[in-house]
């Protein structure tokens, strides 16, 4: 659906539907993942906040990467492990190398628009995140010399 070219009682529907769907998937698997085919795609978690841990940020991934990256750290947050900024690091079964970065969603829209919606939080107070930065198949981070995928794939984070 074109959510441009609704009406607003359409849009009010279409988003009731969105809200219980999410309220039904964190509470059966303690958080979704919201995927956005936009220029860049990118996805998010709603529902780890609830685990004490900001929700998480990937750009330039489809869908099913996304939903796999974005899992895997939701099982090891569930089991009690903490992310944080810092150094690379890997996910086993993956070849790419991430980093983690603050990401300040207090822009209108939200890019994190669920989740914001989810915690009744906004601009002035957003839910905490971290983007996860992946890098190019010869190990380079966009900050790097040489990276060569395109640019604008993955945004510079939002401190």
């Amino acid at each position: 659906m074109a959510l441009d070219a609704c009406t607003p009682l359409q849009l009010q529907q279409w988003q009731d539907q969105e809200d219980a769907w999410l309220r039904d998937t964190v509470r059966r698997h303690g958080w979704a993942v919201q995927y956005a085919a936009g220029a860049p795609p990118f996805a998010y978690t709603v529902g780890l906040y609830g685990f004490g841990h900001p929700e998480l940020l990937v750009y330039g991934l489809d869908l099913q990467a996304s939903a796999w990256v974005l899992n895997h750290f939701g099982d090891r947050v569930r089991e009690g492990e903490r992310f944080g900024p810092g150094r690379p690091m890997r996910l086993t079964g993956w070849s790419h190398r991430l980093q983690l970065f603050p990401f300040h969603d207090g822009e209108e829209p939200p890019v994190l628009g669920s989740a914001q919606r989810y915690y009744h939080r906004g601009p002035a107070d957003p839910v905490p995140a971290l983007q996860l930065i992946w890098d190019d198949s010869a190990g380079r981070f966009p900050w790097d010399d040489g990276y060569d995928l395109p640019g604008g794939l993955q945004p510079a984070p939002r401190p």
